[in-house]
């Protein structure tokens, strides 16, 4: 990266729906080459980046001699096999945790000048963690870890995630990342769309209107609850939101009425333009959301990368 003005031309590994590519856009990136396995992903990826060139297959069979050239790679290895919310170790996992060999593969071909791994925190706890890093090291990268919430950058969710970030530097570089004013949940939900049903409604798990009781007590009327997880009770409208997960888990509660989260409120508490295009099935849309990085924090962080470089 020879200036911070110049246009840096990148690609996206794992891209999903698209998060790191709409990142980089908006730090003035050209993101020339994306790939991920779903097909889904890949369709929506194009649908909403257009003039990348896309891939679908399994990255660790990619002839990356074939990728175009590069300043900066962006990658979001699977990480399932390291988040806490998926419980005990099971097999798959393994296959899973791997996959993160593929970004030493493709930097060795290209030798871009910078990479960013974007993965939960727990990534770095990885038995191999520190095997990836010496060979990322090998090929004359330095590793610097930053972890941070999306919270902290205008994104309406707290959304704990590690960014590494490589360059070919004698020193590890702590980029300078802006502290942006937190946005609530209440910025996000349309109380006059989606589909209400009463809370007290026949068949209502005990569980859940315990939660909402407690949630009153603590909230008044409007408020969020977690279907699953740690919280018990509610969340104030006027804080972010919660993690957005795969799958549905954020429900408003309105008086005597409640839904889950619609995938349009998702897609605005990920950060993404309103325009984003998403499956139309629901669950695709959710597990490709969940999956995602969230766009300005990755704008923040490859900006920052741009002014240290």
């Amino acid at each position: 990266m020879s200036n911070q003005s110049s246009l840096i031309n990148a690609i996206d590994l794992f891209a999903g729906a698209g998060g790191f590519s709409t990142g980089a856009l908006m730090a003035g990136c050209n993101v020339s080459w994306a790939a991920n396995h779903w097909p889904e992903a890949v369709q929506v990826h194009a649908d909403n980046h257009p003039g990348t060139l896309h891939a679908c297959q399994d990255l660790h069979q990619a002839d990356w001699t074939s990728v175009p050239s590069h300043d900066l790679l962006l990658a979001s290895p699977c990480c399932q096999g390291h988040s806490r919310a998926r419980g005990k170790d099971r097999p798959h996992h393994d296959a899973q945790r791997s996959t993160a060999w593929a970004v030493v593969s493709a930097a060795e071909v290209h030798r871009p000048e910078a990479i960013v791994v974007e993965n939960v925190p727990e990534f770095t706890a990885w038995a191999l963690y520190d095997s990836w890093c010496a060979a990322l090291a090998s090929l004359g990268y330095t590793m610097s870890p930053h972890v941070i919430d999306a919270a902290e950058h205008g994104v309406p969710q707290h959304r704990r995630r590690v960014f590494i970030v490589g360059t070919r530097s004698r020193t590890k570089l702590q980029l300078q990342l802006p502290r942006r004013d937190l946005v609530p949940a209440a910025s996000i939900i349309d109380f006059d769309a989606g589909r209400w049903s009463t809370v007290n409604r026949p068949g209502r798990s005990p569980a859940t209107l315990a939660r909402v009781a407690a949630g009153r007590a603590q909230h008044g009327d409007r408020f969020l609850t977690a279907y699953y997880g740690n919280e018990k009770g509610g969340r104030s409208l006027s804080r972010p939101v919660g993690t957005i997960t795969t799958r549905d888990r954020w429900a408003v509660i309105d008086g005597d009425r409640m839904r889950m989260l619609s995938v349009q409120e998702c897609r605005r508490a990920m950060g993404f333009p309103t325009t984003y295009q998403l499956p139309t099935r629901q669950k695709d849309a959710m597990m490709m959301l969940g999956n995602a990085v969230c766009p300005p924090v990755a704008r923040d962080v490859i900006t920052a990368l741009r002014a240290a470089a």
